[in-house]
């Protein structure tokens, strides 16, 4: 029982779409690295603002009941199981996609300890959910605008996707 060596794919879900490599580490771990849009939206009394901007994330994840899920027969396929992962993420003020004039992002690094599970169906259709508690930092002079330098976020991610 072993996470696949490598596999790539890619996922869309309700903010963003993302491809992504895994790369097996060891019998169970693996890191994967991500390149995609997170989308975000925000609205006031008179206006709803829906946004992209680019993010590169690394992870390492723990696949850890694989063997249990091989023993019960269940499909472990493109790393399919439980998993715990610290996601590390940064996205750049680049460019921003907005139905709004001149909104930006601010540098910022994002560090998320998670739990999740991912399934695979038909070989190559991929779903994954988790949650996780982690903290954002904001980088450069762009946040000398904020009265935080780092704040706790919530991470809370539901994707649908497909491995190549």
């Amino acid at each position: 029982m072993s996470v696949e060596k490598s596999i790539f794919g890619i996922q869309t879900g309700l903010l963003g779409i993302w491809i992504h490599n895994e790369y097996g580490l060891s019998n169970q771990i693996v890191l994967r690295s991500e390149l995609g849009l997170d989308s975000g939206f925000f609205a006031s009394s008179d206006e709803f603002t829906f946004l992209m901007t680019p993010v590169l994330t690394l992870e390492s994840r723990w696949y850890y009941n694989l063997e249990k899920r091989n023993a019960k027969n269940k499909n472990i396929k493109n790393n399919s199981g439980n998993f715990l992962a610290l996601k590390t993420s940064y996205n750049p003020d680049l460019f921003t996609i907005s139905n709004a004039e001149n909104v930006r992002v601010i540098n910022q690094i994002s560090i998320i300890p998670k739990w999740a599970i991912k399934r695979t169906y038909f070989d190559h259709l991929t779903f994954e959910t988790g949650v996780g508690i982690g903290q954002v930092f904001y980088l450069g002079k762009s946040s000398q605008y904020l009265a935080k330098k780092s704040e706790t976020v919530l991470d809370l991610h539901l994707r649908i996707g497909y491995t190549f």
